[in-house]
């Protein structure tokens, strides 16, 4: 595997870096600041590790939210920069609408998605970005289960040898590939949140998972398919009249094969749990979750906000930082951006 410790001769040189800075953002005041810095504080390793190794230029480029290919005001990466900056004790400027500088050695990019052709995959676009540096390094793990631009696209205009895996990156291939291989049974695997990608790994995830617990809007997203999803090994939560919380019924039989297991993956919170009033099943499972005895690995941004929110986020072994890539890695031990890079 290509680890950010095969690169040599990086002195003097550029460094095309993508990182995970898809943080949530809130408004204070009538200004957005982060309001959860993780995604950037896990960047740090790599930004420093290539600093340390006399890069002439870091070249950052990352996403923020789903622009659908619009210049979203409230989406732009300006944030991010003062807060890198901050975090790295840097000057901090805007070095024109789509550039942000943060010292002398680094540049951060605004939002790849405001250009459709990130998502797109767009071969043009993504030649145009190989040639900011002369090296490549993904640490984007949260957004490597997409064949993007900047994921997959960009890759391969870099020779093996000056392409490679950052820090974050590798420490999740690491975790998750003991949990995919190796795990302790029974698993239990947790399934919620409203993003129906989820559900494209499901087969796969039902024949590796001893349980799989499904709520959030899942349940109402299936639809029909429900009922051939149903076996000794898949639950699906009932919901509550407002279809935003699973009833206190479905929580207490979920709690009592969470009590059993002996690995819990929990991808995506089981109810609106920003809503004071559709949040008591999302808690109850968080707390089962948080009691067990089990390995517990939980993903998504939503899923540790919950955590965060219920003050349980250390007594959870392992955070991963994107819901999505943790699902697909675990179902296929693979991803396109790792299959680019290696």
């Amino acid at each position: 595997m290509l680890n950010i410790k095969t690169l040599v001769n990086i002195e003097g040189k550029g460094v095309l870096l993508r990182a995970n800075f898809d943080v949530p953002l809130c408004s204070t005041q009538g200004k957005l600041v982060i309001a959860d810095d993780t995604r950037i504080l896990e960047s740090l390793p790599t930004i420093k590790y290539l600093l340390g190794q006399k890069a002439q230029q870091i070249i950052i480029i990352s996403h923020l939210g789903r622009p659908e290919g619009k210049v979203v005001p409230e989406l732009s990466l300006e944030p991010v920069a003062q807060k890198l900056a901050g975090l790295l004790n840097l000057k901090f400027k805007i070095e024109n609408f789509k550039t942000f500088k943060i010292g002398k050695d680094i540049l951060l990019l605004e939002n790849l998605r405001f250009d459709s052709s990130e998502e797109a995959n767009d071969e043009g676009f993504a030649k145009k970005l190989s040639l900011l540096g002369d090296f490549f390094v993904n640490d984007a793990f949260a957004a490597s289960h997409r064949e993007h631009a900047s994921i997959v696209g960009v890759p391969k205009f870099f020779p093996p040898d000056k392409r490679a895996l950052g820090f974050e990156f590798l420490k999740e291939i690491e975790l998750l590939t003991k949990v995919r291989e190796n795990p302790a049974r029974p698993v239990v695997l947790i399934l919620g949140g409203g993003k129906e990608d989820k559900l494209e790994q499901l087969t796969q995830l039902t024949e590796w998972a001893d349980q799989v617990l499904i709520g959030g809007r899942l349940p109402a997203i299936l639809g029909k398919e429900v009922q051939g999803l149903k076996s000794s090994r898949v639950q699906i939560a009932s919901l509550n009249p407002e279809g935003k919380d699973i009833t206190p019924e479905s929580a207490a039989e979920f709690k009592k094969v969470i009590a059993l297991a002996k690995t819990v993956v929990w991808a995506g919170p089981v109810g609106d749990f920003y809503d004071e009033k559709q949040l008591a099943g999302t808690k109850a499972i968080a707390e089962a979750v948080a009691e067990s005895s089990a390995f517990t690995v939980i993903g998504g941004g939503d899923t540790e906000a919950a955590l965060t929110k219920f003050g349980l986020t250390e007594r959870i072994n392992f955070i991963s930082s994107g819901g999505g890539a943790m699902l697909a890695f675990l179902a296929q031990g693979d991803l396109p951006g790792l299959k680019a890079i290696c």
